[in-house]
Formats: C-alpha cells, structure tokens, sequence
C-alpha cells in the first residue's frame, strides 16, 4: 500500500534516480499522475509536460478499457475489446467524445504553447498505476511519435500482465509493485482523491521547486 501519490512518486524518483543529470522530459497522464509527475520531474532535474490520452471504456462500464485514443486521433485496442462488446460503430463513437475531452484539456492545460518537445530527449511517461495498460500503451505510442531517444514507462503499481503488455511499447519500464490480486489501482493507496483540472493547472504554471 501506498500512502498517497506524494509517497508513490518519492518512490518512484528513487527508482528512477540513474535518469538524473540527463534532464529528462517527464510527461503525466492527467489528471490523477500530474502531481506525481511534477515531484518526480523536480527529482531529477527534468522538464514536467503532459501526455493527453483517454480511455476508451467497455459499454456499461465505464471503469473497464478496452482501448485509448490520443490527441491526433490514433487508437489503441486491446485484445479484449470485441468480447467486451466495443464494436467497431462503439469505438467509433467513443472516439469522437474522448477527442472532444482531450481538445479540451489542451486548451485549459497548456493554452498558447505547443509540449515540450521530445526528439532526442529521455522521455518519462507516469500514470499513477496500470489496470489494463490500455491507456499507457495509447500514451507510450504517441509519445514514440516524437523521436525520443529513450522512452520510459515509470508507475507504481500494475498487474503482471499490464506490465508484459507495455513493455512492447517502451525501452524501460520501472514498476514498484507488482501485485497478484489486483482489482483496480486506487486499492493500492490509502488516500487517492481525484484531482480536479485547477489543480493540474496550478501545477503545471508553478516553477520548478515550488509544485
């Protein structure tokens, strides 16, 4: 069990700590990883930014992926999708109301400037745990987009079989804890609040050190 995210990410930063002086990009999956990001991007000397990604959710369950979507409008399926009952009309729909969200957040997030760029860089994608992975492997793949020269998947808790399925999509992938029964991520913290969108922005337009 985890604390909160604060304890998470002090962790995490630990574990990443052979990334310090190569200033990393650290990118967040908001919103709950943003202030996560934000420690860890303070740890190691880095740039914090945002990767913008939804989930794409099974029909009636809205707590269940069956895939991801990302700002330019790739999907993600997984293997699962078809038995969950996403048809390809479903996923369709889906799709334009999570672009919706995602052009959005963009514009409250980071109005007037473009991210960070990642070409070249070492790139640090955080969410604060895996379920299916469905979205960091959306997350991972548009970031590959970018030419980083070195793309890393940084989380705290996910299953055996989220963490085997991200590892096909990123050079490195750093898991504290790795649980056999897992039923969603928020078991796993004594406190996980959700974050609202002022908080991300708070963090976001704060300086370096002062998140």
């Amino acid at each position: 069990m985890f604390e909160d995210r604060k304890e998470a990410a002090e962790r995490l930063a630990e574990a990443l700590a052979s990334y310090r002086g190569q200033h990393p990009l650290v990118l967040a999956i908001p919103r709950g990883a943003v202030p996560m990001a934000a420690l860890v991007a303070d740890r190691l000397d880095g740039d914090l930014d945002l990767v913008l990604v939804r989930k794409l959710h099974a029909p009636g369950a809205p707590e269940f992926a069956v895939g991801a979507v990302d700002e330019e409008g790739r999907v993600y399926l997984a293997a699962h999708a078809s038995e969950a009952g996403a048809s390809p009309g479903y996923v369709a729909e889906q799709k334009v109301l999570e672009l919706q969200e995602l052009r959005r957040r963009r514009e409250l997030y980071t109005p007037g400037r473009l991210p960070i760029p990642a070409a070249g860089r070492v790139v640090i994608v955080i969410d604060d745990g895996l379920a299916t992975g469905a979205t960091m492997v959306a997350a991972l793949d548009a970031v590959r987009q970018r030419h980083p020269a070195r793309l890393v998947c940084a989380v705290p808790v996910a299953p055996e079989e989220s963490v085997e399925l991200v590892r096909g999509h990123a050079d490195d992938v750093v898991v504290l804890e790795v649980p056999r029964r897992f039923a969603a991520v928020g078991q796993f913290y004594h406190s996980f609040p959700q974050l609202e969108d002022e908080e991300v922005v708070a963090l976001l337009r704060a300086p370096a050190g002062a998140r």
